[in-house]
Parts: C-alpha cells; sequence; structure tokens
C-alpha cells in the first residue's frame, strides 16, 4: 500500500468516523400522547378518525399488544421518567397539587413560586437516576416539549436534575387543560405568547350546552393554540439540533396535551364539520385526534427532510386509558354511570363502550377508563418505528410497562443498565431477539393497586369494598369472568406480591400522594 493510499483510506475513515458512530446511537423521539386510548387508532379499528400517521408506525413498525401505562397523567409520567413502578409511594416520588402558577405576576413572583414548590417535594436520592439522564450521559443533546415533568407543578432546577438541557411549555398541569396559553416557559424563562389573555388558558367547560359551545368558540383572547406553538418551536429545535451541525444525536421528549380535555380546537376538521352522526362536541374532540395525528405527520416529514428519518427511532405511546370529553344527555355519560343514571359499583358493574354510549370505542372494547384499575384505565398504544432495524407490520404479545423504558433506551443507546429500577429493557424484542422480561407489572389506581403477571393473570384491589377480583386476561379480554373464588391461592399468591411491591401498605396503592402547597 503506497503512502498516498494509505492516506485517503486514512482520511476516508476520520470523515466517516462520526456517522459510523452516530449508527449506534440513533435520534430518538418520545411521542407522549395524553389520554389517548387505544380506540382512537385506525390501527386498533377506529373508523370515524382516520389516523394515518400514527398507524403508519404501526404498520411499518412494532405494535405491542400488551403495553402498560398508568391509571392517570402523575403517576404515568413519574414512572416513564424514573423507571420505577408508581405502587410505593416515595416522598420524592410524590406530586404538588396544580394551579400555582396562574398567580404568576398576580400574588406571586416566578422565584416566590419555584420557592414553595421546591418546598413542598422531598428532593431524589443524589444517586436517582432520570430518562433525560440516561440520554445525557450517552453524549445525548436532550429536550421535553409540551406538558412538563409528572407535576403537576415543576421548576426549572427539577427539569435540569432530571437531564434535560432544552425544554419548552407549561410547568403547571392544570393550566394545560386550557389551549390559549398567555405564557410559557423555555429553559427556565417566562415566554409571553400576544394576544393570549386569560389567566386559566381559556379552559372551556365539559358541556354540551349551547352555553358552552358559545364559550368555546368566542375567540377574544385566543390568538395562538398551544399545541402549534409548542410544534413550531420543537420542529425548531430539531433544525437547531440537527447532528450533521452538532455532532451529537438528540433525545426529544414531546409529552403533548392532545387529545386531553376540556375540549378545544382552533378549527373543526373538515373530516368532520359535516359528519352526519356526530355531536358537536364529538366533532371537535375527534378533531383534537386528528391534530395529534397530522402533528405525528410533520414530525415524520421533518425527519425526512434533515435526512435524519433513517437514523431516528419514533416511539409513540399514551400516558393512561381512555377518557370522555363529549358526554351529552341521553348519549354519551361521562363515565361513572350508565345512561339511565345508575352509579357503577366498579365490581359488577363498570364503563364500556355500550354502557356509556361512547361513539368512538375509546378504550377499544375493555372495561374501565382513566383512574381505575380496569385494563381500560391503564392499558395503552404502544408502537417503536426504526427503519431497517425495526421488522415492520411486527406484534408483540410481550408484556412491557411505560417503566420498562428507561433502561430500554440505556441498551439501545450502548448504555448500562440503571440498577434499583422496577423496570427492564426489552430492546431485545424490538431487533428480533431474545428479550427478558418482567414477571408482572402493578400499577395504582384510585380504586386501588392492581398487579398483571406475564402469563395474564390478574389481581385487582377494590379499596371500597375491600375486596380482590381474579381474571385471566388472555380469555377474558372485557374482564366479565371473576374467577377469584376458585383460584384461592392463586389469589393469595398474587396478594402477597401486590402487598410487598405497596411497601406493605395497600394504601401506597392509590397513586402518589399529592401534597398541598407550601404556604411560605
Amino acid at each position: 500500500m503506497t503512502a498516498r493510499t494509505l492516506y485517503l483510506l486514512l482520511a476516508a475513515i476520520l470523515v466517516l468516523a462520526p456517522s459510523l458512530v452516530r449508527a449506534q446511537q440513533p435520534n430518538v423521539i418520545l411521542i407522549y400522547a395524553d389520554d389517548l386510548g387505544r380506540g382512537l387508532l385506525g390501527t386498533y379499528g377506529q373508523s370515524i378518525i382516520t389516523t394515518p400517521h400514527i398507524d403508519r408506525l404501526a404498520r411499518e413498525g412494532m405494535r405491542f399488544e400488551r403495553a402498560y401505562g398508568a391509571t392517570y397523567c402523575a403517576p404515568a409520567r413519574m414512572s416513564l421518567l424514573t423507571g420505577r413502578h408508581d405502587v410505593r409511594n416515595l416522598p420524592w416520588q410524590r406530586v404538588t397539587k396544580a394551579g400555582i402558577y396562574k398567580e404568576l405576576d398576580r400574588t406571586l413572583s416566578l422565584d416566590q413560586i419555584v420557592e414553595r414548590v421546591e418546598a413542598t417535594v422531598a428532593p431524589a436520592p443524589a444517586g436517582e437516576v432520570f430518562l433525560g439522564q440516561v440520554a445525557h450521559r450517552a453524549g445525548y443533546v436532550t429536550a421535553q416539549f409540551g406538558k412538563l415533568e409528572w407535576g403537576f407543578a415543576t421548576t426549572p432546577t427539577r427539569l435540569k436534575r432530571h437531564g434535560w438541557d432544552h425544554h419548552f411549555g407549561y410547568y403547571d398541569h392544570e393550566r394545560c387543560h386550557g389551549f390559549y396559553p398567555p405564557f410559557l416557559f423555555e429553559n427556565g424563562r417566562k415566554v409571553e405568547i400576544p394576544g393570549n389573555t386569560h389567566v386559566d388558558c381559556a379552559k372551556t367547560r365539559e358541556s354540551n350546552s349551547p352555553e358552552a359551545y358559545r364559550d368555546r368558540w368566542d375567540m377574544t383572547g385566543k390568538a395562538v393554540y398551544s399545541e402549534h406553538i409548542i410544534m413550531d418551536k420543537m420542529l425548531g429545535f430539531l433544525d437547531e439540533h440537527h447532528p450533521q451541525k452538532t455532532g451529537k444525536p438528540f433525545f426529544v421528549f414531546f409529552p403533548t396535551q392532545l387529545p386531553h380535555g376540556p375540549i378545544m380546537v382552533p378549527a373543526v376538521h373538515p373530516d368532520f364539520r359535516d359528519h352526519p352522526g356526530l355531536t358537536e362536541l364529538e366533532k371537535e374532540y375527534a378533531s383534537m385526534v386528528k391534530m395529534l395525528d397530522d402533528d405525528v405527520g410533520r414530525i415524520y416529514q421533518k425527519l425526512e427532510e434533515m435526512g435524519e428519518l433513517d437514523n431516528t427511532i419514533l416511539v409513540f405511546t399514551s400516558d393512561n386509558g381512555h377518557e370522555i370529553y363529549y358526554a351529552a344527555e341521553g348519549r354519551t355519560s361521562k363515565g361513572k354511570t350508565d345512561l339511565d343514571g345508575n352509579r357503577f359499583d366498579q365490581v359488577k358493574t363498570r364503563f364500556t363502550t355500550a354502557a356509556v354510549g361512547d361513539v368512538f370505542d375509546g378504550n377499544d372494547g375493555m372495561s374501565g377508563h382513566k383512574r381505575s384499575n380496569w385494563e381500560g384505565g391503564t392499558r395503552v398504544p404502544l408502537f417503536w418505528y426504526w427503519k431497517g432495524h425495526i421488522a415492520p407490520n411486527s406484534v408483540s404479545e410481550q408484556m412491557v410497562s411505560n417503566y420498562d423504558f428507561l433502561n430500554t433506551l440505556a441498551e439501545i443507546i450502548g448504555q448500562p443498565p440503571v440498577d434499583n429500577k422496577d423496570g427492564v429493557s426489552y430492546a431485545g424484542t424490538l431487533f428480533g431477539r431474545e428479550s427478558a422480561h418482567r414477571e408482572y407489572t402493578v400499577t395504582s389506581s384510585m380504586m386501588g393497586p392492581a398487579i398483571v403477571t406475564y402469563e395474564g393473570w390478574k389481581l385487582r384491589y377494590v379499596r371500597a369494598q375491600d375486596l380482590y377480583q381474579l381474571y385471566y386476561l388472555p380469555d377474558d379480554y372485557t374482564e366479565q369472568h371473576d374467577l377469584a373464588g376458585t383460584q384461592e391461592r392463586r389469589v393469595a399468591e398474587l396478594k402477597a406480591i401486590l402487598l410487598d411491591e405497596c411497601g406493605g401498605d395497600l394504601t401506597n396503592g392509590l397513586g402518589p400522594e399529592q401534597l398541598p402547597r407550601s404556604s411560605r
């Protein structure tokens, strides 16, 4: 080999080296929907709302049939970001009450609000590792956009502690219930949104009444819709942090508000404007789901334009099960009663599509919805897409949870597994290899905790009646056949495990404690 040939070979290696390294470290974007039940997506059979962009991720990637989130938003986000399940009620996992940021510049300064939030929640132990930190340690630029952290109120200090280089969005989850914020936050700095004037971000009433309709469509003080602001900021971040510019891959967490209610959209989507089978409120709700799907398409298109699609993992999931935001008297009940007004006892009677008249079948035929420990409360959609690495049109029956994501990400990006976590990596499953699995998943709920085994046995505790119910999910998708009376030994075994996971106190399984705001 001549000196010139050797020189050219070395030069080529130096040029290619960054891309060779980056091939082992793909970009990752985690899209985290809010209250999106599985049944709202075309891949699960939704026929009224078309979701082609989300369905593409399922079709061209891997769909998980047994994926669990949590019972509602705070425990779901805590589990995702910590890699721990939500039935221990550790001091630093507890959540602040929402609403304090509505007092910003009215009765409290930003410094005062931050001081009160920080004083309310115990800090995490120094050695605790969070999701953002896993990516940060691997050399990633990390960013979070939208409904920030597990709340219900957060601070710049907490976001930095959890490993985020950049963040933009809401610090207070009560403000997320409106879609026209007068201000948001970027890296600790308050960002005014000109033309948005409502302190409560223009939160609307959950009502199908003419008065509520007028309130929703009175656009006074509603200049810019939050999802549009946040999407523009995130797409701008992708431009600014293109790996060819920075030499670093990016990890983006996008916890959107959509389609959490109360319902509010800037316009009804053309697909539903003249739909004869929907109420006005249902048309608007369907438009929120449609907007989310369109935004998934925008992310996909942006990656194509950047030339980064083939080296980016796209993950789509939701925090918890379905919720009814479009109740109408005589047509659809909110979920606590059936259409005749009979209250569900949560033992023999419970939320189902037929019982409440849900035109969308948002919980995909399961029992229960958000805040319950029925499957419809905690089972969520989950799709992984990575072209050329994850087999298209693949379906996994492996039981996984949102608290598995942290160690799954760690394995994919070349980090060692994080110790003292409840979640385990299922990266092997994604790439067609053998994968470790947990023997059971535990979740909290306001009804009581539940445990589901890898084989499909489920034990749910109903605290109000102090009783247990046992189901075998492979044969009983809708949880109609309680087997506790004939499976006493199995019930005893699962009770013991569940009690242990709850730290010896089943009341811990009611979900993270919500702490009062400090009055300091």
